[in-house]
Order: C-alpha cells, then structure tokens, then sequence
C-alpha cells in the first residue's frame, strides 16, 4: 500500500476526490462510492439547496450516511462576491472549514479567473477558511495563493468535463517541482484511469474527479478503476522509477558471450 495523504490534521484513507453531481441515480452515486473507497466528497451548495420538496436535504442525508469527509465548492461562481457568499453559506451547512475555492473567468473553457481566485482566497483564509483553490499549471499564481494562505493547491489537468487528460505536462512538472512540499490535487479534465495515473508518477498527491466516473456507462465500476490507478501510479512515483533515455541499454550481460565463427 502506498503512503496515505493528510490534509492539515486530516487522514485520508483514499487519494481519490469524488464529485457527487451527474449520477443516473442515488444509487449509482451510493455504489461508485463504495466500489471506489474515495477519501472526500465532493459537493456543490446550489446542488445541495436546489431540490423541492426535501430533495435537498435527502441528498445531503445521502452524503452524511458515506462517513468520509465532505469538501464543499463555490462551482458555478464567476465573481468574487459570489464565491465569498457562497463559501459562508456552505460552512453553515455543511459545518466545516474546507472549501473547494472556484472563481469562473470564462464560460466556455471554465478557466479560473487568477485575479479573482487570489483576491477571494485572500478573503476566505482570514476569515478561518482552509482554501482548496481551483487554478491553472501557473507557478506565479500558485506561489502567491500559498502567500495568501492556501496550504493546498489544485491544478486544472484540463478544462472541466472534458476528459482530456493532463494537457500541459510540462506546466504540471514544473509546478510540482517549485513547490514539493505543498499537497497538490489535479482537478478536473481527466477521462481515463490511465490518467489520473500519470498523474501520480509525476508527484501529485490526489486527483479530482466527477464526470468521467458519473457519465461512464458503469459509473462505480469506473470509479473503481480509477481507485486502482490512483494507487498503481502512487507506488510507482514512491518506488523511484528509471529515467527515460533516448537510446537502447542491453538488459542481459554482454560479456561472455559466445562468439560463432
């Protein structure tokens, strides 16, 4: 078994984050969290306060009856002041500190806006937040949300609901490398198991997901295979692989060979 990840004084016994949004049903959700083991969920306030008649409240039973620590977000805010609000608004609701920090800049790529994303990170961590900020591959942004008092960094890997993968390998690389000791989780635009691998090999200590695994034709068996990925490319980074190199390297002796005349 691979290290497990803390999070301030949190354990986690798993470094998949699940997105609790897109299921078929409840009971798909129910499974894909059981099959996966995941370590937090993940959940959106306006989805928590937007059914009628009880639903939101029976979701929010639903999500207390999992046992594993919720990570609310500010999904769908595009300004400061609305992010703000909302992060208030889920503290009381789902009564704790952590908050999934999402400043929108473009309706079409859901890029972060960098400029908002600081100033509303700036806003919450004095105000007693722990601040999971939702960025981009930037270093110069990432150094100062940890300035402004993020302990946890959440790169993009690709736009939202994309399933791309990790589209800027070099900007993820590099972005680890300036900040070893910080907890990084790749948030958003995996599709694939074999991604959110590769995204362990390069270092990053969790991933964040939701619609590759709610949109699957078998949403917990995805989420399941996305749990085994996570911890195939945890031990591989943890076992220290061979570099790549560009030119063949014999695997038996060369010595001793016979030589046929």
């Amino acid at each position: 078994m691979s290290q497990k990840l803390v999070i301030g004084n949190t354990i986690l016994q798993s470094r998949l984050f699940l997105g609790t949004a897109q299921y078929p049903s409840p009971k798909a959700l129910m499974e894909a969290f059981r099959r996966s083991g995941a370590g937090i969920a993940t959940v959106s306030l306006r989805r928590e306060a937007g059914g009628e008649g009880g639903a939101g409240e029976a979701f929010w039973q639903m999500i207390r009856d999992l046992n594993i620590p919720v990570l609310p977000n500010t999904a769908g805010c595009h300004s400061v002041r609305e992010a703000v609000t909302t992060a208030h608004m889920a503290r009381e609701v789902f009564d704790t500190r952590w908050i999934k920090l999402e400043v929108i800049g473009h309706a079409d790529t859901l890029q972060p806006d960098p400029f908002g994303l600081l100033e509303a990170a700036r806003i919450l961590t004095e105000d007693g937040f722990q601040v999971f900020p939702y960025t981009t591959e930037d270093g110069v942004l990432g150094g100062r949300l940890l300035e402004a008092g993020c302990e946890v960094l959440m790169p993009w890997g690709a736009p939202i609901g994309t399933g791309l993968g990790l589209n800027n390998i070099y900007g993820l690389r590099s972005l680890r490398a300036q900040f070893p000791d910080v907890p990084m989780v790749i948030d958003a635009g995996l599709g694939l198991p074999s991604q959110a691998a590769q995204a362990m090999e390069l270092g990053f200590d969790a991933v964040l997901l939701n619609t590759a695994v709610a949109k699957a034709g078998d949403p917990a068996t995805m989420a399941e295979g996305f749990a085994r990925a996570l911890e195939a490319g945890r031990l591989a980074y943890e076992a220290d692989p061979m570099e790549p190199r560009d030119m063949a390297a014999p695997s038996t002796p060369v010595l001793g060979l016979a030589v046929l005349e």
